[in-house]
């Protein structure tokens, strides 16, 4: 079974939810042969403070739900909190991280995501001045 893998750059986002589905579907289409059509997608996000999850990709307030779901879960500004050093935000941001995950799996279809009608890629930015990410994109098929 070959393996086909890439690491896709993403810019800097705000803080919050965000759909990333096309930017990997394009991925997958430079990164694989036009005979690959099915197999298995898996994603790793190599960070900490933020995560992935697959979701609703129609309706933008369940992003905005979703973002204000994991605040109250994991609230900022804490005064117990020891890891400060890198603001308020980063203790929160690993917290969040931790439940929601760095890696997803999804299946290859016809050479692309096999998602549902209503399913899209969210890179969850818990951050608020974070960075560019790294998405690790490996295929086997």
């Amino acid at each position: 079974m070959p393996y086909y893998q890439t690491t896709l750059t993403l810019p800097p986002y705000p803080r919050g939810i965000h759909i990333i589905t096309s930017q990997i579907d394009a991925a997958i289409d430079r990164l694989l042969p036009t005979s690959a059509h099915t197999g298995l997608v898996h994603l790793f996000l190599q960070h900490t403070s933020a995560s992935l999850a697959i979701n609703e990709n129609a309706d933008p307030d369940v992003r905005l739900d979703t973002e204000d779901w994991l605040n109250k879960v994991a609230p900022a500004d804490q005064p117990g909190y020891r890891h400060t050093l890198e603001g308020s935000d980063d203790l929160p941001a690993h917290f969040k991280s931790m439940m929601l995950g760095v890696s997803l799996t999804a299946p290859l279809v016809n050479g692309g995501l096999g998602l549902g009608t209503w399913q899209g890629i969210y890179l969850c930015e818990h951050r608020n001045h974070a960075g560019s990410r790294k998405l690790v994109i490996t295929v086997s098929c």
